[in-house]
This record gives structure tokens, sequence and C-alpha cells, in this order.
């Protein structure tokens, strides 16, 4: 979008009616993928800063139920359709306390996610994460140094997630095992 297209949606009472009446539907019905849906046209149009923190705590707080309830049916969850979502919703939950150099609150939602998804491809990228965040590796310097950014075949399912780095990852991990085992052992009690 442009500017003036920008500056249109912005302003056109039939959009911004839209979008406040998919929110309050979508926080009715906890649709996940609507409120995504409001939540990314909202930050794309720089709306209303408060509007927008509430439905990230919605978004939070349907995630927290949903996979509390995949996980105690003894299931992990997979990227397609909401528990994708659930998922995006865990791993920006962690990207946004590690930039914030909340590493122990990053470390909790990564080590979860890596025991609660089924995708090697995931959870390998999401050890390198937590792996970082041990070694507390801020996060931009984290993505100067280990993303790869010209990396152009993005897969759909990994669209929300950093998986591609400027190292190969089962070298890293094995490199970094002692580091990661520390991790697992120190985080444990959070899976019971």
């Amino acid at each position: 979008m442009d500017k003036a297209e920008l500056h249109e949606a912005r302003t056109n009472p039939e959009f911004l009616n839209y979008l406040e009446q998919t929110r309050l539907d979508a926080i009715q019905t906890e649709n996940i993928s609507a409120l995504y849906e409001v939540l990314d046209s909202m930050l794309i149009l720089d709306l209303d800063e408060e509007k927008i923190n509430a439905i990230y705590e919605t978004i939070l707080k349907i995630a927290f139920e949903k996979i509390e309830a995949i996980v105690n049916s003894g299931k992990k969850l997979q990227l397609k359709n909401d528990e994708l979502l659930y998922v995006r919703s865990f791993y920006e939950h962690a990207i946004e306390k590690w930039s914030y150099n909340d590493f122990n609150g990053a470390k909790e939602f990564l080590f979860l996610l890596i025991h609660i998804i089924e995708d090697e491809k995931l959870i390998d990228a999401f050890k390198v994460h937590l792996i970082a965040c041990s070694k507390e590796i801020d996060l931009d310097s984290f993505y100067d140094n280990c993303v790869d950014t010209h990396v152009m075949d993005v897969v759909e399912q990994y669209g929300y997630f950093i998986i591609n780095f400027t190292f190969d990852v089962n070298t890293y991990i094995h490199d970094n095992l002692a580091t990661l085992q520390n991790e697992f052992n120190n985080l444990k009690h959070l899976l019971d």
C-alpha cells in the first residue's frame, strides 16, 4: 500500500466499521484467525494502540486456553489452521520478551514451544533461539549476526517464524548441546 491507500483505509468509515465489527465478533466467538486479521490490519494502518494491545492480549488468552486443552488431550500442535496461529502467538510473545531483554521469559516460551509442536524444522529453529537467549544475545544482534535475510523461498506455514540462519542449524545445535541440555533441565518444571 502506498501513502494514499493507507490514508484512504485509515479514514474510510465503512472499512473502520468492518474492522470494529469483526473485532467484536471475533472476541465473542474466540475466532483467533479473525482477531489476527484485525490486528494485522490495525498494525499496518497504525491505528489505536490501546485497541491493538487489547486485541493482542485477547489473542494470547485464547491461545493459552486452546493450547492447554490440546496439550492436556495428549496431542501436539500442528502448523495448520488455528493451531498455527496459537503457535504464532506464543512465538510472538517470546520474541516480544526477548526484545525487552527478558531472556528468562523468552526462554520459557521457546522451551514450551519446542515441546508442544510437531514440526522438526521449527523445533530446531526454536532451539537456536533458545540457545541465543541462554547466551543473552540481544534480539537485534541475533537478527544481524545469525539470521539469513536473503532467503526468498518462504514456505507459508513458516512465514511467521525466523527459521533461516547464516550457519548450519544441526551443527549449531550440536556445538551448543550442553547449553541446550542445561536449559532443558532448568525449564522442565514448566511441563508439569
